[in-house]
């Protein structure tokens, strides 16, 4: 059994540097307490990874208002131009990886593989920097797994061992990010007492579960 923490034990746990999965798109089925949370303790040098920074004052765009981050993992900053220009400054570092290819290398830490190979970005700037595999005549690029030091997922209710289910937009990155952190801390909506969740409605099981944060007052 697990016992419910604040947002501000949570953020306490994170040290500057830390590699973070963060679930959502554009900040729907986001963690919105938990990153409150990390932009008030100004945990810095962090490096964000998930599909989009948002837009300022939203989402992970409130880690990029704050300058918290040094380096961000992520398939659009199109609606960031904080972001944006941070990244022409030199302020941030920012991977844009294609978003089928970025959830897959993260599903690839999370369940152990080497890496994954896709057409995607063959022959492409994608290209530059990363071996290129051919099989049967057609070439592939090695993407290499994601792991983060803390995965920071919302869902829409758990309970005490810390069963997940989502719903919604929340299905996005939230799930398989749970499979690739060293811990991970989950924002749920609802917690709900053992054995009210039914077993088909639970997609991230307990075991994987590090933390619960308490219920919204």
């Amino acid at each position: 059994m697990k016992s419910a923490i604040k947002p501000e034990e949570a953020a306490e746990m994170i040290p500057d540097g830390s590699v973070l999965l963060i679930g959502g798109f554009m900040g729907v089925g986001s963690p919105h307490r938990l990153i409150d949370a990390i932009v008030a303790r100004g945990v810095k040098d962090l490096t964000l990874v998930g599909n989009d920074l948002c837009r300022p004052g939203q989402g992970m765009g409130k880690i990029v208002d704050a300058k918290l981050a040094s380096h961000a993992i992520v398939s659009h900053i199109g609606l960031n131009p904080e972001a944006q220009r941070q990244m022409i400054a030199g302020e941030m570092q920012i991977e844009l990886v294609p978003q089928g290819t970025l959830v897959e290398r993260i599903r690839a830490a999370g369940v152990g593989l080497g890496g994954v190979l896709t057409p995607t970005g063959v022959g492409t700037l994608v290209e530059e920097g990363k071996q290129v595999i051919e099989i049967d005549g057609r070439k592939f690029l090695l993407e290499k797994p994601i792991r983060g030091d803390f995965a920071l997922i919302d869902a829409r209710q758990c309970d005490y061992v810390g069963n997940l289910e989502y719903t919604l937009t929340a299905h996005n990155f939230n799930p398989v990010m749970a499979l690739a952190a060293d811990t991970v801390i989950a924002e749920p909506h609802h917690i709900m007492p053992v054995g009210v969740i039914s077993p088909d409605a639970v997609k991230t099981p307990g075991v994987l579960v590090d933390h619960i944060l308490e219920r919204a007052h």
